[in-house]
């Protein structure tokens, strides 16, 4: 009696085998890239707290020379851009209520790029040392 050959096997994966990888791999990358992104957002706004505190900094030096505040980042305080070194907050100077430059300001870092979509929004510090921000508090940690 003939004896009958086995059909050759070729080694590979079942479909049923590749979509439970793809399944796992969506499952991890939608816990994943949230975490990665609050995370990208706290790191790029310290780039803006730095910056704010700078402008801080260089008002108060500025006033004890010329007993006012500044009115512009790049003109009066001499810095080389009004943006942060990467782009992701433009900075600017702004009077308090109805005061002039003399008694107080509030500088003002508005978010721009990839850093539109953090949740704390715009970030200010004023003459007072006051710090605030436009968007929520204590979201993905402290906005200051």
């Amino acid at each position: 009696m003939k004896r009958m050959q086995e059909p050759l096997r070729v080694g590979g994966f079942t479909l049923m085998e590749l979509m439970i990888v793809v399944i796992i791999i969506s499952i991890l990358a939608v816990i994943a890239v949230p975490s990665y992104n609050r995370y990208a957002y706290r790191a790029r706004r310290a780039e803006g707290q730095g910056m704010l505190m700078k402008v801080a900094v260089a008002q108060e030096r500025y006033y004890a020379t010329y007993n006012n505040y500044a009115g512009s980042v790049t003109t009066d305080l001499k810095f080389a851009t009004d943006t942060t070194d990467n782009g992701y907050y433009k900075i600017s100077i702004g009077k308090v209520g109805t005061s002039d430059y003399t008694t107080a300001y509030i500088a003002t870092a508005t978010v721009q790029l990839g850093q539109t979509k953090d949740a704390c929004g715009n970030l200010t510090i004023d003459s007072r040392g006051t710090k605030s921000q436009t968007g929520q508090t204590n979201v993905n940690g402290t906005c200051w």
